[in-house]
């Protein structure tokens, strides 16, 4: 009688342990998850892209690198660049040439000839005056027709007017160019030296700068690549300008309005909180909004894009870890 009233406590002992065994693991398993808000690092990345269609002739920096704002990243050799500064350098030149030579005015030997020809003019002017005189006195008395009159006439006036005209070339050779010439050739100087500044600014953006601090992540071309127009060369992270991205429904913005404090922990650099101050929280796209799954009293809800920055720099930060937010 004994042996079974212990076999029956026994029994009754096993059965009452499985059944609080089975109500604690059904009362876990049946209590709700805690919701994870995960999110991700980014941080601005410049894409340092050329000018100038070339060749890479040398690439100064490594991946890995940490640069400074203005550093020589690379170098990129045009031989059509240095053609056309050629072709602009001859063009000032000549241009040059012109606006000093309209400046100068006519060579003393120009402006001497001139005159000579004014002189020989008025010579002229001198003989067939006399002749007009003469033959005008004949033709008064009658002894010459009218017809000779009127060619010692015409002989005279024309003299007098390439006298007057001889005046006029000696006159323009001793002042020199027109104002209007003289400031025509200096446009064209400033044309010309317009076109080497142009084509210069092209030798300068045949070395690529660093536009910011940063590392150096990603080289895209090697030494001796052919490259065009706008082709990017290498990409510079700026962790000092980073951020934490996160596409939270609304039912959990609650904590995450615009200017918040939020407790923040990065896998990948361990368990301590980081604390980030959210500073955008945007609707996403409607094909981003998060779909009930069950008809027992559900609903839609929307997606929205929060973003948060560091309050203090975070040592080791890289973008793509893993950001979860701490309840």
């Amino acid at each position: 009688m004994k042996e079974s009233n212990k076999s029956l406590i026994s029994g009754l002992t096993v059965i009452i342990f499985v059944v609080v065994l089975v109500a604690l693991v059904g009362m876990f398993a049946i209590r709700p998850q805690e919701e994870l808000v995960m999110g991700e690092v980014d941080a601005t990345e410049y894409r340092v892209s050329n000018k100038v269609p070339g060749r890479i002739d040398s690439l100064y920096v490594k991946e890995g690198q940490m640069v400074k704002a203005g550093d020589t990243l690379a170098h990129i050799f045009s031989p059509q660049v240095d053609a056309k500064m050629m072709q602009a350098s001859a063009a000032k030149s000549a241009a040059s040439a012109q606006s000093r030579k309209a400046k100068t005015g006519a060579r003393e030997q120009q402006v001497q000839m001139a005159y000579q020809v004014w002189q020989k003019a008025q010579a002229a002017v001198e003989v067939y005056r006399k002749s007009y005189e003469r033959v005008k006195g004949l033709h008064e008395k009658g002894v010459l027709s009218a017809q000779k009159f009127d060619e010692v006439d015409a002989q005279y006036k024309a003299a007098q007017a390439d006298c007057a005209a001889a005046e006029q070339q000696y006159l323009m050779a001793k002042e020199g160019a027109r104002q209007e010439d003289i400031a025509a050739a200096a446009a064209l100087v400033n044309q010309a030296g317009g076109a080497v500044a142009e084509v210069q600014s092209y030798l300068d953006d045949s070395y690529l700068i660093a536009p910011s601090d940063g590392e150096v992540v990603e080289i895209f071309v090697k030494r001796g690549d052919l490259i065009g127009t706008g082709s990017p060369v290498m990409s510079i992270l700026d962790m000092r300008d980073s951020w934490l991205f996160f596409s939270v429904r609304e039912d959990l913005l609650k904590d995450m309005k615009p200017g918040a404090e939020v407790n923040v922990r990065i896998p990948a650099l361990g368990k301590e909180t980081h604390k980030c101050r959210v500073t955008r929280v945007q609707a996403m796209a409607s094909y981003a909004t998060w779909r009930a799954t069950k008809t027992n009293g559900q609903y839609d809800v929307k997606s929205f894009d929060v973003k948060m920055v560091p309050e203090e720099k975070i040592e080791d930060l890289r973008p793509g870890m893993t950001a979860i937010v701490e309840q």
